[in-house]
């Protein structure tokens, strides 16, 4: 029989279980770094979000550009965008919508392209704006009018009509 002293060191037995813990640990952070990179990829990967649907018209006289909404979903009027040809050019400057006053226009859109308005497009609202004649190319009886509405980047409406005059 063997016996030891209380100041000599015990035999090893080959392992520790503190040793176990920082593997653990490890092992809990790695599968958490794996499953958040599954939760980011999915997301990245995720279908966009599909653009409103609405009804829109559009007239054109002399210098004013108004677009109605007849149907559909509400627009959020600072998510717009809104981009002008005439005659298959666009105009030099585009419309910030929504302005107050802006280069190429002339200043107090109405509606939506305010930037006072309270936010929603909804049915039965209109919105216009004036093209200033220091913007190019201008607009005259006859000219073909073309506006791309799109909400957040999204396309939603492209519109065309023939200048008329007032």
């Amino acid at each position: 029989m063997e016996t030891t002293s209380p100041t000599e060191p015990r035999p090893t037995t080959g392992g520790s279980d503190r040793a176990l813990a920082p593997v653990a640990g490890v092992l809990l952070l790695a599968i958490t770094v794996v499953l958040a990179g599954g939760v980011v990829t999915a997301a990245l990967g995720a279908p966009p979000e599909p653009a409103p649907t609405t009804a829109l018209s559009l007239s054109a006289t002399d210098d004013r550009i108004t677009v109605t909404h007849r149907g559909g979903d509400v627009l959020n009027a600072t998510e717009l965008g809104v981009h002008v040809r005439v005659d298959g050019e666009p105009l030099a400057r585009q419309p910030p919508v929504p302005f107050f006053s802006a280069a190429g226009f002339r200043p107090g859109p109405t509606g939506a392209f305010n930037a006072a308005t309270d936010g929603d497009w909804r049915v039965g609202g209109s919105a216009s704006f004036r093209v200033a004649g220091t913007n190019d190319p201008t607009l005259e009886p006859g000219r073909t009018v073309t506006v791309d509405i799109s909400v957040d980047g999204r396309p939603v409406a492209t519109l065309e009509t023939v200048v008329e005059s007032g």
